[in-house]
């Protein structure tokens, strides 16, 4: 009796010890496990993060651009009394509509000449900004960009550059509250930092200007020196607890992004759950061993907390599910708002087309109206029919042209449908008429039949910017030609082909990246807009081989 009770208590003994290594071993695994879905989701999460970065910088990049060619801006330089005055007002409208820190123009000796804050006690109208490197880079470059202190307002932010051609700067500043607060409320910690490793955009402002690796004093020094901080801001940045941390590039030099979630909770509810799930089979095995009764009362307790732990983990992965398509609607509505700012850009490149194109027939409208009197006093009726018909075809020629650009100008609908290529070409030539008139242009002669599926405004979005490229390598030589052509098969292509100096090989492998360009005035946006926009009409566009200049093929699906 005594050695069965034994035995009994023995055995009781080995089961509890193996259940227990069967708990800590899916203990381990579940954290593991736990671990890799939580880099996993942190990468994904810092990919959406830096994405939405871009997105923002380059938006508001487009503004100096714009202002580069201003009246205002070019009277101000030049002297002209009163000018000034109303470039501020205007800067000012369009920083509360940009939701722009600050936008201001500097004149080439580097005194800001006219500023957004015109009117308010913390003006930078007078003030001397030959210090700051991005006055420097913009006068030796033509672009420059610093995150830095105001010297007046003392906020941080990301000051963008663009020279004028009259030898003055625009200057826009960006400041990021929003975005890291956005940050903050999505959860963990994320930084961004430079080549240096200094933290410039966080949300965490505690850990603004901090160092993410060692630096000797002299690179501590000259960051504190050029970001107008107090010494000592650069400080050793100090992580603490068990976190998984996650680095991705950014569109912006030297600038990285890193998004850390501290571990220790997700790893040690997984390893809990796990744990409790195999104690809880132990606890049966033991109760199955000294009393049956008490099996199915443990195995409903046990049933019911992981439905509860499902219920909860199933909540969790639902709400970050909805915060991730929020977040991507608002990705996609930034980059239509991309691609509608490089049509306006290509509208104001086209406006002396426009001018020249209705201008004609305007004073050809005039003489024959003035004929049309005199023919109507002699009693010429055949002749007067005949002016107004005349009249009438001219009026039709400058609602054409004025047409196309108004549609043009226009954003997208979203929806596609059978578009003729012929529409799309004439469409596209009669915007750049003008800017093509020096040009050799052989077009192709392409059937009204043949149809592609897409919009027409976003077709000739993209064949307008090839051709515009084409035309920027022309500028200035004296055989400039384009070439035009079409092959019809399972895929529509059209191709244009120049006969410029073509395209370096080392900007040609990264031609689709954004912000690449071989032109000191150009964004390097273009190309890249107009290659999302025929990706997502299922078609492509891409930069084929050729033997002289350059040759870009668009890629269109057959309707």
């Amino acid at each position: 009796m005594v050695r069965s009770r034994y035995v009994e208590v023995v055995w009781l003994i080995v089961a509890v010890l193996v259940a227990l290594g069967i708990a800590a071993l899916a203990a381990k695994v579940a954290g593991d496990r736990a671990r890799a879905g939580l880099a996993a989701s942190v990468l994904t999460d810092a990919q959406l993060r830096a994405s939405l970065l871009d997105s923002e910088i380059a938006r508001f990049s487009l503004v100096p651009l714009a202002l580069a060619d201003d009246r205002d801006v070019v009277a101000t330089l030049a002297g002209q009394s009163g000018a000034a005055a109303m470039l501020s007002r205007k800067l000012e409208a369009l920083a509360q509509t940009t939701g722009a820190a600050a936008l201001y123009v500097v004149d080439r000796n580097g005194m800001a000449v006219a500023a957004s804050n015109w009117n308010t006690p913390a003006s930078f109208i007078g003030n001397d900004y030959r210090f700051r490197r991005y006055v420097r880079e913009a006068r030796e470059r033509g672009a420059g960009s610093q995150f830095a202190l105001g010297t007046v307002s003392r906020e941080p932010g990301l000051y963008l550059s663009r020279r004028v051609a009259s030898g003055g700067i625009v200057v826009i500043k960006l400041a990021f509250d929003r975005l890291e607060t956005d940050w903050a409320r999505a959860g963990g910690d994320t930084f961004v930092r430079d080549r240096n490793g200094v933290v410039l955009v966080t949300s965490r402002p505690a850990w603004r200007f901090a160092g993410t690796r060692p630096l000797t004093p002299a690179i501590v020094a000259a960051v504190e020196a050029e970001a107008r901080v107090p010494p000592g801001t650069v400080r050793p940045l100090r992580i603490e607890g068990d976190r998984v941390s996650q680095t991705v590039k950014t569109g912006q030099s030297g600038w990285t992004l890193t998004l850390s979630r501290i571990s220790t909770q997700p790893v040690h509810a997984a390893q809990r759950v796990a744990a409790f799930s195999a104690g809880l089979g132990a606890i049966a095995l033991a109760a199955l061993a000294w009393a049956l009764r008490q099996r199915g009362r443990l195995a409903r307790r046990r049933t019911a907390d992981l439905e509860e732990a499902v219920a909860a983990r199933t909540a969790e992965l639902t709400q970050e599910i909805e915060e991730r398509a929020a977040s991507e609607a608002r990705a996609a509505e930034l980059r239509e708002s991309l691609r509608q700012a490089n049509r306006l850009a290509t509208l104001g490149q086209v406006t002396a087309s426009v001018a020249h194109e209705t201008a004609q027939p305007v004073a050809a409208i005039r003489t024959y109206a003035r004929t049309t009197e005199q023919l109507l006093d002699r009693g010429d009726y055949a002749a007067v029919r005949a002016n107004l018909t005349t009249i009438a075809g001219l009026s039709d020629r400058i609602g054409a042209v004025t047409g196309e650009l108004r549609g043009f100008a226009r954003r997208r609908s979203g929806q596609q449908r059978p578009v003729p290529v012929a529409e799309v070409v004439d469409g596209a030539l009669l915007i750049l008429k003008e800017q093509l008139r020096p040009i050799r242009l052989v077009r192709p002669a392409v059937d009204p039949v043949v149809l592609v599926s897409g919009g027409r405004v976003r077709l000739e979005q993209v064949l307008v910017n090839v051709l515009q490229n084409a035309l920027e390598a022309l500028r200035g030589q004296q055989d400039a030609q384009i070439v035009m052509d079409i092959s019809i098969g399972p895929k529509v292509v059209l191709s244009v082909q120049d006969n410029g100096p073509g395209i370096a090989p080392d900007v040609a492998s990264r031609l689709f990246t954004p912000f690449v360009t071989s032109r000191a005035e150009g964004l390097g946006l273009g190309l890249v807009i107009s290659h999302d926009i025929m990706v997502e009409l299922g078609g492509t566009l891409r930069l084929a081989q050729s033997a002289v200049g350059a040759r870009f093929e668009i890629e269109m699906v057959a309707a």
